[in-house]
């Protein structure tokens, strides 16, 4: 099956990656501190990383939308499925909720 929208979101996921990049560095560092912290520290670290994960996720999230709204509705649905398909391949921290964001 052709994937319509794959281009289009390939640029998307692009732009994110390119002008959010501070953001993305601010996430691996929040991962690594977690993955780094003794017992005590975790929980707090941990937060600190899902945090940013749910800003990610809700910020492509937005993207998504605001272009699905441009669409009628099957083209919606069908480019709504390929983003979050090329978010779980492409950027996988942020694909555990992007269906329900």
């Amino acid at each position: 099956m052709a994937m319509r929208f794959a281009e289009l979101i390939d640029r998307q996921l692009e732009l994110f990656e390119r002008e959010d990049a501070e953001f993305l560095a601010r996430v691996d560092g929040a991962e690594r501190d977690y993955d780094r912290a003794d017992r005590e520290d975790a929980e707090e670290a941990f937060g600190r990383f899902q945090e940013l994960v749910e800003f990610g996720t809700e910020t492509l999230a937005e993207m998504r939308d605001t272009f699905a709204r441009t669409l009628d509705d099957d083209g919606a649905g069908e480019y709504v499925a390929e983003f979050n398909a090329a978010v779980h391949r492409r950027l996988p921290r942020f694909a555990l909720e992007i269906e329900d964001t």
